[in-house]
């Protein structure tokens, strides 16, 4: 990847506490476990939209889901705006993205049922893989690369060091 992208999506004074793309569970692991939710506020059963059963339903529907703040087309936060470059520097187009400001029983379900504060999240083919912090850590390393790979998604920064070395 050229230094110009590294570059541009590195954030300045991270001092973040990232928890490990390695040390993941994969959710039907966490739904086995009772999912690590935490008690109250929306996170039990039923039908509403922050229901235990209504977040799976929408983090399986499509093999890349973002829960973010505002929209892809209108990010109305930093972290939710760095995701969406990310995934627009790899030619991820094709993903879900639903606004948690839109819904607050969803902002608070989906944060029971990933047992992970904050929004942004992202999962991959079901799979929780953390907010904005691990999705920029992922691009650093090129672990995104190979996660998408496996979706069977071509980054489009493998295009782009092709052409780097042409010239």
């Amino acid at each position: 990847m050229s230094g110009a992208l590294r570059a541009g999506l590195r954030l300045a004074g991270s001092g973040w506490a990232v928890r490990g793309w390695a040390g993941r569970r994969r959710l039907s692991q966490a739904a086995a476990e009772g999912g690590g939710a935490e008690g109250g506020g929306g996170s039990g059963s039923g039908s509403g939209s922050g229901s235990r059963e209504a977040v799976e339903r929408l983090v399986r529907a499509h093999p890349v889901v973002v829960f973010m703040k505002g929209s892809p087309a209108q990010p109305l936060c930093g972290f939710s705006n760095a995701v969406v470059q990310i995934l627009r520097l790899h030619g991820v187009e094709d993903y879900r993205a639903h606004d948690v400001l839109q819904d607050p029983d969803l902002r608070q379900g989906i944060k029971n049922y990933s047992n992970w504060p904050t929004i942004p999240q992202v999962y991959l083919n079901g799979e929780f893989v953390g907010g904005c912090d691990i999705l920029l850590q992922m691009h650093q390393n090129g672990d995104l690369v190979e996660e998408l790979k496996k979706l069977g998604i071509r980054s489009a920064l493998l295009d782009a060091e092709k052409d780097q070395d042409k010239k």
